[in-house]
């Protein structure tokens, strides 16, 4: 017996939560068949919305009313805004999402004022997956698991849902745009474990030139897995690869990073020469400064003779506070020596001022206060500094409890 039109997808989606198909994932062909009997140029139309990010047929204005209430049956809903949070002046929202299942995810969008002849920005930062399942046990978002993965509209409709915070003047501040004009994959989850919706949101938002962002404003963020690393320079898009390395060696890596066991740094490191061959783009590493742990000079030095070679950004990232979790960023002065001995490699590195730590919306903590709300203590809790399971310190020491 034949499907309906759209029935595979919606099969599939059923598995993953959603009965509703996935629009950005529909072919021509596919979408076709769910428009039958009407006119050609309503694909025409249907694509027009979905290429401005919006995939509610609800909000379909120039389409027929009969033709928005059929496609309600099969298309998702918007997903409804929760919560929205601002810190910084105004400069950082969280704004925390209800999917159809009843799934919640986060992103956040930081503001960057006009600044001289520095242009003033709008970077939305979304997630990939409802949690995550890379296990890095300094990050609350790690802690909370992994629950499912999003689907293309779900990662889409994240960019949407902040793109009209600042259209319709929920957000404003003097020399920030009215649009977004950055994207960063560095929120809830590995954007590269769930790499097909990764890949094809990407192909709308450069392909499409939804939301009409250039592909060098486009970062995605990995941990570091390296098959999907190699896939995604064979897109030939010119986005910027940020690997979050975090430990300077194998052995402190292991620990702090899991998925190390299976991708050590040797092999990390080809993957990513391979990727700025390819694309011609400058990487940039990622880097939390965890006090004790791995903020010496000595793993300063090896960091250095380690990424030195490539023509690379060094981010340093001062550790977040995070629930269940003791570890604490080191002093600045600690920081700064860190990033000195770096420079004097003749790598460029900069230390990030943390945006929106107080309404939990930096780097690791996304979800942590949601998760914390529900009544489940994050696993992290076990295993922290208090429980006595630390890592080693340069020169094979380790830091007691105390």
């Amino acid at each position: 017996m034949s499907m309906l039109p759209g029935e595979g997808e919606r099969q599939r989606a059923g598995r993953r939560g959603s009965a509703s198909v996935d629009p950005f994932r529909l072919s021509d062909d596919e979408l076709g068949a769910l428009l039958a009997g009407e006119p050609a140029f309503r694909l025409r139309q249907v694509r027009q919305w979905l290429a401005r990010g919006v995939a509610d047929s609800a909000a379909m204005t120039d389409l027929p009313k009969t033709l928005r209430m059929h496609l309600t049956k099969v298309f998702p809903p918007a997903p409804r805004t929760l919560r929205h949070v601002t810190a910084d002046g105004g400069l950082t929202h969280k704004v925390l999402l209800a999917l159809e299942d009843g799934e919640a995810i986060e992103s956040v969008l930081l503001c960057y004022p006009r600044n001289g002849s520095r242009r003033g920005r709008a970077t939305v930062c979304i997630s990939t997956q409802a949690g995550c399942a890379m296990g890095c046990p300094f990050c609350a978002t790690g802690q909370a698991g992994l629950r499912r993965q999003l689907r293309t509209y779900e990662v889409i409709a994240q960019i949407a849902a902040v793109e009209g915070l600042l259209r319709n003047g929920a957000v404003t501040a003097d020399g920030v745009p009215d649009h977004l004009t950055n994207v960063v994959f560095m929120g809830m989850g590995e954007p590269l474990a769930n790499l097909d919706a990764t890949v094809s949101t990407l192909e709308w938002l450069v392909g499409h030139e939804t939301f009409d962002l250039s592909a060098r404003n486009v970062t995605v963020s990995t941990i570091g897995l390296v098959p999907a690393i190699r896939r995604l320079l064979r897109l030939e898009l010119p986005i910027t690869l940020a690997v979050s390395l975090h430990a300077p060696n194998d052995e402190l890596r292991d620990q702090l990073v899991p998925i190390n066991r299976q991708h050590p740094l040797g092999d990390l490191l080809a993957a990513c020469d391979e990727y700025a061959a390819a694309t011609r783009r400058r990487l940039t590493f990622e880097y939390v400064m965890i006090d004790g742990v791995n903020t010496a000079p000595e793993h300063a030095r090896q960091l250095a003779d380690l990424i030195a070679p490539r023509r690379a950004h060094v981010n340093l990232i001062p550790m977040n506070p995070t629930p269940g979790i003791a570890w604490v960023a080191p002093p600045v002065t600690a920081q700064r020596r860190f990033a000195g001995i770096l420079e004097a490699s003749g790598l460029t590195a900069t230390i990030r001022h943390n945006r929106g730590t107080d309404i939990d919306a930096a780097c690791g903590q996304l979800y942590a206060n949601y998760q914390m709300a529900s009544g489940r203590r994050l696993p992290a809790a076990e295993r922290s500094p208090t429980a006595e399971r630390m890592l080693p310190l340069a020169g094979g020491g380790a830091r007691s409890a105390s």
